[in-house]
């Protein structure tokens, strides 16, 4: 069997770290790694319209910035499929399949779906597109025959919903689908990033997140800002590591090579660690690490990003060859899935069998 990864993003603004540790930065390690027979990458619009339906051009002017910022952190169009997801119609008529095999109440108990209406206060106003994204997700994963999907840790149950509905339309109609695994990223400080403000995840809609395009001085500026421990007011006073923002990024981020460079009194983050519960060393110099390391992580990706912005029409190149690509893919699994269940009437006279 290939191995194959389907994984993507929702083009509702830039990508910030929370993404890029996550995720990206393994996909791009998992690119070079040359262990994957095909890779698929998707900008996932159509998912993103479940809830900004009212505001299609937000999505829009995103989908290109979202392509943008893969092609910075290090996608090869060459290895990785980069494709759109409303451009493949069978993804679209997967999901009408795949919602027979799913039950309302289900779909209501998926707990990622849960903590996103309430963080997006749709109470009772829930469209239901955006209740059944899952199934639409199940149609994109399986679409691709994936048996790889990186994602964070909160869309873990969002992939065993898939899981169950591979299971449930193999045991109806034959062996036809492919049950994927999760991809979980091996930096566990990465697993879940915290906003700048402390709060439990960075998001695009909470405003709490250190994107990928920043320039220099509003990275500086947000990371100056972050949430520390509330209980280290001076610098004498013994700190605290849980919760401390500032030590989850650097837990994230930080190499052993950055301490020479830029912070050289300290051998590594153990030591400057016990320094700061010890007390003695106050937040402001570590924010100011903290501020290097992450320009040094961020600057080869500005500079990429930097030079696809001077070759725009390249870039939409590679969104249409990749998206025609994916098209041809899903093309082949709809047609396995068509032929299980029966309904491909026309195929060599079936109808009449």
């Amino acid at each position: 069997m290939k191995k194959i990864i389907l994984t993507g993003d929702r083009p509702t603004g830039h990508l910030h770290l929370g993404h890029y540790v996550g995720s990206l930065r393994e996909r791009v390690e998992l690119q070079n790694s040359n262990t994957f027979d095909e890779i698929y990458i998707e900008i996932a619009d159509a998912q993103a319209l479940t809830d900004n339906a009212d505001n299609p051009e937000k999505v829009r002017k995103n989908v290109l910035q979202v392509a943008l910022d893969y092609l910075s952190v290090g996608i090869d169009p060459s290895r990785a499929c980069i494709f759109i997801q409303s451009a493949i119609p069978a993804i679209a008529e997967l999901t009408v399949y795949y919602l027979n095999l799913v039950t309302v109440a289900r779909l209501e108990r998926n707990p990622t779906v849960k903590a996103e209406i309430q963080q997006k206060h749709f109470e009772a106003s829930i469209p239901a597109g955006f209740m059944c994204y899952p199934v639409s997700q199940a149609a994109d994963i399986t679409a691709f025959m994936a048996t790889t999907v990186p994602v964070g840790e909160d869309q873990e149950p969002m992939l065993e919903q898939t899981r169950e509905i591979v299971r449930k339309f193999n045991d109806i109609y034959g062996e036809t689908l492919v049950e994927p695994s999760i991809y979980l990223t091996t930096n566990k400080a990465g697993l879940r990033l915290p906003g700048i403000d402390g709060k439990a995840k960075m998001s695009k809609s909470l405003g709490n997140g250190i994107y990928l395009c920043d320039t220099p001085e509003d990275v500086e500026k947000k990371i100056m800002s972050m949430y520390t421990d509330p209980t280290h007011l001076r610098r004498d006073d013994p700190g605290h590591l849980e919760g401390n923002t500032v030590f989850t990024y650097l837990d994230a981020f930080c190499r052993p090579e950055y301490f020479p460079e830029f912070l050289p009194e300290y051998a590594n983050l153990d030591e400057l660690k016990a320094h700061y519960t010890k007390g003695g060393l106050g937040d402001v110099k570590v924010k100011r690490f903290l501020n290097k390391v992450m320009q040094a992580e961020l600057e080869p990706i500005r500079a990429r990003r930097h030079e696809w912005d001077q070759h725009l029409d390249d870039v939409m190149d590679i969104l249409k060859d990749g998206t025609a690509k994916a098209n041809a893919k899903a093309n082949e699994t709809l047609h396995s899935v068509k032929k299980a269940m029966r309904i491909n009437y026309f195929e060599d006279g079936n109808l009449l069998k």
